[in-house]
């Protein structure tokens, strides 16, 4: 009755009951509906692109076999020590491969090879051992000048018929150098001292000419070995102290003779190579007029450079006989003829040695198989070196194409000159880690692109040390605002303007910085990018004056650009673990019980920090400011000797720890900075009082003798000594009259009120 006469009620809860019943039937039959859902489309995202030597273009990165890359680096020849030249390839291709592991995740298998058998080691062996014999022995004066005067001779002869003009400037200036030492040494009265300053200065001149009279005779082959050994492990202590990761496979020349001689052998069965004397050389013109095939592929335009023809076959390999025994001057060494004092090794073609551009060949293809993805070497390697690699392993499989990807890092100059270590212009890899950090080095050239010409230098080296100061002062602010705001509960704070506009900024940076390291590894760009975020973040902690910063989006990014450097391989050791704070920033040099320095240290000097700045606020209220000095003197001097920065801004004390040499450096650089500032304020005080002095003495000349002592100008005046005749005896102008007349009125306002 209630709803007969409500029937707009009844007709609702008819409608419900019904919907209930549908959907009561809808799980009954198993019944349903999907919903609603767009599919979101996928945005199309920057992939890896490698400058290509052989295409001379930046080509999409697809390895032969999924994530793994299997990589070949030609590696040193090791016969004296490792020079900037070395520290710029194998940097360079570290950085590269760490991105390529470590950033993109590819499965990387890194093959080098150290050239332990080369016409460079058995020269610089025979030449020290014969040098060692002849100091050794009993000589008198006059004997030590006859011989270096008969290998100065000789040296002078080379002189002659040497073409490379800085060559033979660098063999004039040792000509020159070793004349002098040559006449010092014959008016000397000491002999024994005379001597024994004669030799230091000609033994490299005495040890080219004992190896062309004796060389042949050296018998002793453990010689080289020793040499190579040596120099090999100074190459590896080089490259660990620059951070350059060690190669998975180490191959030795020495080791892989038996294979060298099959590779041989089989490149001769396929009609590239022949024999000649005992001597295997590949059939430059056989191979290029095969279709299948094409010889210089890097560089092209190179074939038929006798210089570098003649570089690559080795300067104990270009004698007559053996240009002989090749049918082209193209052609080039897969195997030589051991001459006497030179090593050797069985072959089917007698006893000999391998040629230089074989062994690479060998080596990548024992290890790698017929294929590798990546090849990479100095840009002065392309021709012949690995022109000839390449023609020697299509030659050997019958495949026209053996690496995809040839990577070549650029030049490197030494303060804008050619650095050559035959020229003696070159700085070793110790002597620049004794000026400067290894992470400063890598900086250096993160800031270069991997394969463009590169100069070392003062400017380029501040360029780095100026970054990596960069880096450093905001990772050590953001551990500090970690440390006075720590992440918890209170550090889950709700975003601001400043948070959005810093996150906004971050997102871009990472999207940028990836879209340039898909771009054939462009460092230079993302240290840009890199450097804009820290600076993003400076300005943003300084907005909200540091005192309520929200932690985290600081920290995510600090995180971030750190392990980008570790990814690059700046840090030396990676911050992967620990606390939130011990995975910013550069690593700390000691540790303690697994701990970094600093998460040990910074508790301590914190208490010490807070203790202080209660000691400081009394010391003000009560105006003790002999305790406020001695607070001072704790700031400057005393945590410095420990390596602690404190810094005193707006109400807040900021602690750093950096390290006592830096700090000890920058408190020295202060005060250098101070002593030329008041340097500049007392030669500013000394001009303004010579200005003064000049003033009051040309005030104090009466204005009818101002003009009389110019007799260079004038020759005759007026009753008010005003000129009216120049030297020349021509009467001046009525515009030089009046502007002379007019110096003659001021000169006079200024004397008569000196006057009074």
């Amino acid at each position: 009755r209630t709803y007969g006469r409500q029937p707009h009620k009844l007709m609702r809860i008819l409608f419900r009951v019904a919907a209930f019943a549908r959907i009561v039937h809808r799980t009954m039959t198993s019944e349903s509906v999907p919903c609603r859902w767009s599919e979101p489309k996928r945005t199309e995202t920057p992939v890896l692109k490698l400058y290509n030597s052989l295409t001379k273009q930046k080509n999409e990165f697809v390895p032969l076999n999924g994530r793994r890359v299997l990589w070949y680096c030609c590696g040193p020849t090791v016969y004296d020590a490792s020079h900037m030249g070395h520290a710029s390839s194998y940097i360079s291709f570290d950085m590269m491969r760490r991105v390529l592991s470590d950033y993109f995740k590819y499965d990387v298998l890194y093959v080098m090879n150290v050239t332990d058998v080369d016409d460079k080691i058995i020269n610089k062996a025979r030449k020290n051992h014969l040098l060692s014999a002849y100091k050794a022995k009993v000589h008198s004066l006059h004997d030590v000048i006859s011989d270096v005067e008969e290998a100065l001779q000789v040296l002078r002869e080379k002189v002659k018929t040497e073409l490379d003009s800085d060559k033979k400037a660098m063999l004039e200036r040792i000509v020159t150098r070793v004349s002098a030492a040559l006449t010092e040494s014959k008016a000397a009265t000491d002999q024994e001292a005379a001597k024994a300053a004669l030799i230091p200065v000609a033994e490299d001149t005495l040890a080219v000419w004992l190896d062309a009279k004796h060389g042949a005779e050296v018998t002793d082959y453990s010689i080289f070995s020793a040499l190579s050994r040596h120099w090999e492990n100074e190459f590896h202590k080089d490259m660990a102290a620059l951070n350059v990761l060690g190669p998975d496979v180490l191959t030795r020349v020495s080791e892989y003779i038996e294979e060298i001689v099959t590779y041989v052998q089989k490149i001769v069965t396929n009609g590239y190579a022949y024999v000649s004397n005992g001597s295997v050389y590949f059939d430059v013109v056989k191979f290029s007029s095969s279709p299948d095939h094409t010889y210089a592929k890097l560089v092209p335009e190179a074939i038929g450079d006798a210089k570098a023809m003649a570089e690559g076959e080795g300067e104990l390999s270009m004698g007559v006989e053996r240009l002989q025994e090749k049918r082209s001057k193209n052609d080039f060494a897969l195997w030589k003829t051991s001459k006497p004092g030179e090593p050797r090794w069985p072959s089917p073609w007698g006893e000999g040695r391998p040629g230089w551009h074989i062994e690479c060949s060998v080596m990548a293809c024992d290890i790698l198989g017929e294929r590798a993805d990546i090849h990479t070497g100095g840009v002065d390697l392309k021709f012949p070196h690995h022109d000839n690699e390449i023609a020697q392993a299509e030659a050997c499989f019958g495949h026209n194409q053996w690496i995809n990807y040839f990577l070549h890092s650029g030049h490197l100059s030494i303060e804008g000159c050619k650095m050559s270590k035959s020229l003696k212009n070159f700085i070793t890899i110790k002597q620049v880690l004794e000026r400067y950090s290894a992470r400063q080095l890598r900086l250096m050239f993160l800031q270069h692109s991997w394969n463009a010409t590169l100069d070392y230098s003062e400017h380029s080296m501040t360029e780095a040390v100026q970054l990596e100061k960069v880096f450093n002062e905001f990772f050590l602010a953001v551990k500090d605002i970690l440390r006075r705001h720590p992440p918890g509960v209170g550090g889950y704070t709700k975003w601001r303007r400043e948070e959005k506009e810093l996150n906004t900024k971050f997102e871009t940076s990472k999207a940028s910085i990836h879209e340039a390291l898909c771009d054939s590894m462009d460092t230079p760009l993302v240290m840009k990018h890199m450097r804009e975020l820290v600076g993003t973040c400076n300005v943003y902690i300084a907005e909200v004056g540091g005192k309520s910063p929200n932690t985290l989006p600081l920290a995510n990014i600090a995180c971030y650009l750190t392990n980008l450097l570790d990814i690059f391989g700046v840090l030396g050791s990676g911050n992967g673990t620990g606390s939130l704070e011990s995975r910013i920033g550069f690593p700390c040099t000691s540790s303690q019980g697994g701990q970094s320095l600093e998460c040990v240290v910074m508790p301590y000097v914190t208490v010490l920090s807070d203790f202080r700045e209660k000691v400081r606020s009394i010391a003000r209220d009560q105006k003790m400011y002999s305790l406020l000095k001695e607070c001072d003197v704790l700031r400057d001097e005393k945590l410095i000797e420990l390596g602690v920065r404190m810094e005193d801004k707006d109400g807040l004390t900021v602690l750093k720890l950096v390290g006592k040499e830096e700090l000890l450096k920058e408190r020295e650089q202060t005060k250098q900075m101070e002593l030329e500032k008041q340097r500049q304020k007392d030669e500013q005080k000394l001009k303004a009082e010579e200005k003064k002095r000049q003033k009051e003495a040309q005030a104090s000349i009466p204005p009818q003798d101002m003009f009389r002592s110019q007799t260079d100008k004038y020759s005759a005046f007026d009753e008010q000594g005003v000129p009216t005749i120049d030297a020349k005896g021509q009467p001046l102008s009525d515009k030089q009259l009046k502007k002379l007349k007019k110096e003659w009125e001021e000169q006079k306002k200024k004397f008569e009120s000196r006057s009074t």
